[in-house]
């Protein structure tokens, strides 16, 4: 389960585009913090400390602790806005979490023991349908990732949702349907050769068709002449 992480930030005093800018510019990004029925309230965040939970990964599934001029606000990120020439963040939203929120949230998957899959071991694909599910969980339970072995899986073995030990309190968004996170597909090759094979029997069989049915012609006008 996913740790409650502590990041310090601001009051932000003034909002609006130039005021924006001159905060970026001073080595800050404007973010706000929102919902539980609470207004909503501008933030800021330095700039680096931002990033560094940024290059962490996972930083939209990631629990926090906002420190704000001595307040506290639990929230979760979600969303980031990054310029598209620097890469660099230029606003943050962050949902204000209540005591027993449940949210949705899109969780990565993991496969475990690729070299225990005998399916892989001979050549097959590993062909992954979900990268990422979406989940109902606690707030202050939400899963780094989903991780799925694949020890023992062979070629044509199909990886259901029904198969996943999920965490306490963790359920899928879809329920209508046992639906598949992944596959593991026969070797490419393989996949070549046997349509092509299905091609060649195909193309022989258009082939003793047609002689049969030349062979049907050639009968039927030999007794049109015979009957003359």
């Amino acid at each position: 389960m996913s740790d409650v992480s502590v990041m310090t930030a601001q009051a932000r005093e003034r909002v609006g585009k130039g005021a924006a800018r001159k905060v970026r510019a001073a080595g800050y990004v404007p973010g706000v913090i929102y919902g539980n029925k609470k207004p909503a309230r501008p933030v800021l965040l330095e700039r680096r400390v931002l990033l560094k939970e940024l290059h962490r990964g996972g930083f939209l599934n990631r629990l926090y602790e906002l420190q704000i001029e001595g307040d506290k606000e639990q929230v979760l990120p979600r969303d980031v806005q990054l310029d598209p020439i620097t890469d660099f963040p230029t606003h943050v939203d962050f949902l204000r979490l209540g005591k027993g929120a449940e949210i949705n949230i899109m969780v990565p998957v993991h496969f475990l023991d690729e070299e225990e899959s005998e399916g892989l071991k001979r050549g097959g694909v590993l062909n992954i349908v979900r990268h990422e599910i979406e989940f109902m969980c606690p707030a202050d339970a939400i899963p780094e990732s989903i991780e799925i072995s694949l020890a023992g899986r062979d070629i044509g073995d199909s990886i259901h949702i029904s198969e996943v030990t999920l965490p306490a309190g963790v359920t899928p968004i879809i329920t209508d349907r046992d639906f598949t996170i992944a596959t593991i597909a026969a070797p490419t090759v393989v996949a070549e050769e046997a349509a092509e094979e299905a091609a060649e029997a195909a193309e022989e069989g258009e082939a003793a068709e047609g002689a049969e049915a030349a062979a049907e012609e050639g009968e039927a006008a030999e007794s049109e002449e015979s009957s003359e």
